[in-house]
């Protein structure tokens, strides 16, 4: 990374180590620059731009220093609801294809003495343990999300971890502070690249998600600052994941892969493996290699001081969460008036471009393709009344009386309304005008699931995969994370028998 001609890197961290986090200006010895969180990178020579802050170090010294003691209660808490959902997303995802074709794919290298997997017999390696989870927690993209930057945290993070725990031992407490550790710095990564990121067709959440299961399994297994910074430049070189995959197995195959490649890093660079100091922020390192705008603040402001899992929320739906608001509408008429989907003469939504950018797909022909069918989702939200996992099935995406009403659904792209906010007109037969403006969607950080909710998505997800008596246990187990003594019980009692 650049550097300064009087002072070495450790030396400057710990002179300034406060005033960086705080992301204010720092003086440079001798080069009579200042530094300035947030500077973006330009075009020009190096000579003509003022050199970041050493954000990879910052954040690598903080994983390794901050104990179980300095996260609030309710930070924990809202970690243990993330596991919850996790749980559930993941067992309802185990029997999807994706699942079942890497599982064969890997048949050959699994062994009776690998790692137990949610909902399946088979047992891995860690590593594929890591990759076969974060696929089967994200292809329902039923997943929590980080609303501002649209990553979904708990996917790579809790994939490595529960493949981790179950070869290197750990409590429920380290694994949930591992968990919120790590959850941080793939969502602060997410903000500083964000949105210019996502905009240039990075799936943001096997990106960035690979840095935070890295941070993650490098705190479970201890590993001091400077081995965490090569394990975060390690993953720097892996994070990878594209938004044209979005709508195809390849989009939760790419959260699989960013869990995996988190786990990998760790365990090199436990093993003495090495990556370049200051990859984040260094010149051709990863933050200015995947942005063109970009704002290093955003990766140490206020560290330590608030959360970003405080910030989680969980999905109603079983679809891109841009769509929520419209379904939201939808499920509000449909229960305020006695409508048939045969009363509909057309259903106008009017939203933000990013809805139609990456949920315009007006004739989808698979469960995947419906996920990102803005058409399909209202349709099938005013037929069925609901958008859950069963109504993004193909079947479901080829009923006719769902591609009939999808064919009578326009959307407006009005960029002065915001992403989390829609405004649906439906218009009935009799040209009567059914209005909704949905401000915050539920499951919103304004309008959040409630831990009971939570409860009937796991149960829901997991009912029709697992005995009764299975998910009861799992489900109370997860909720008291904290108490355990052996993080790998969790994984180990929701492994299929059969």
């Amino acid at each position: 990374m650049q550097g300064t001609n009087s002072l070495s890197r450790r030396t400057f961290i710990s002179q300034s180590a406060l005033t960086a986090i705080a992301g204010i200006a720092t003086p440079i010895a001798s080069s009579g620059q200042r530094v300035y969180a947030g500077t973006p990178v330009s075009a020009h020579p190096e000579k003509d731009i003022e050199p970041p802050p050493p954000v990879t170090q910052i954040l690598a010294d903080w994983v390794a220093r901050t104990s179980s003691e300095d996260v609030p209660a309710p930070v924990r808490k809202e970690a243990v609801r993330s596991l919850v959902n996790w749980i559930g997303v993941t067992i309802g995802g185990s029997q999807q294809d994706a699942v079942t074709f890497a599982l064969k794919t890997l048949a050959p290298f699994s062994s009776a003495s690998g790692v137990s997997l949610f909902a399946r017999p088979e047992k891995v390696d860690p590593l594929r343990a890591a990759l076969v989870s974060g696929i089967s927690s994200h292809v329902l993209d039923f997943d929590d999300t980080d609303l501002r930057t649209i990553i979904h945290p708990a996917a790579t993070v809790a994939s490595a971890l529960f493949a981790l725990c179950q070869v290197h031992p750990m409590t429920g407490t380290e694994f949930l502070h591992a968990f919120i550790l790590g959850v941080e710095i793939e969502c602060r990564i997410g903000r500083a690249l964000y949105p210019s990121h996502y905009e240039m067709g990075w799936h943001i959440t096997a990106t960035c998600g690979a840095f935070g299961a890295a941070a993650a399994c490098g705190k479970a297994m201890k590993l001091g600052a400077h081995k965490l910074e090569m394990a975060l430049g390690i993953a720097a070189t892996e994070a990878a994941g594209l938004k044209i995959t979005f709508g195809s197995m390849s989009k939760s195959f790419g959260v699989g892969r960013g869990a995996e490649n988190g786990l990998f890093a760790a365990m090199l660079s436990a093993s003495g493996f090495t990556s370049t100091e200051g990859a984040l922020e260094g010149k051709d390192g990863y933050v200015q290699a995947a942005s063109r705008h970009h704002d290093y603040s955003a990766l140490t402001e206020g560290l330590g001081q608030h959360f970003e899992i405080s910030h989680n929320t969980y999905k109603p739906f079983a679809c891109g969460i841009v769509i929520h608001p419209a379904i939201d509408a939808i499920l509000q008429i449909r229960a305020g008036h006695s409508i048939t989907p045969s009363d509909v003469h057309a259903i106008v939504v009017r939203a933000n471009p990013l809805v139609l950018s990456l949920t315009g797909k007006k004739d989808p022909k698979t469960g995947l393709e419906g996920k990102f069918s803005i058409y399909h989702s209202v349709a099938i939200a005013m037929v069925r009344g609901y958008a859950g996992q069963r109504e993004y099935s193909t079947e479901s995406v080829n009923d006719p009386q769902v591609v009939a009403l999808r064919r009578l659904v326009r959307v407006i792209p009005d960029p002065t309304v915001r992403s989390e906010e829609a405004f649906v007109n439906l218009i009935t037969n009799d040209q009567h005008i059914h209005e909704v403006h949905v401000e915050h969607a539920i499951g919103s950080m304004e309008r959040p699931l409630t831990d009971a909710e939570l409860n009937s998505k796991f149960r829901e997800l997991a009912k029709d995969i697992l005995p009764q008596a299975q998910v009861d246990e799992l489900l109370s187990r997860t909720w008291a994370l904290e108490m355990s003594k052996d993080a790998a019980e969790l994984p180990k009692i929701g492994a299929s028998s059969l």
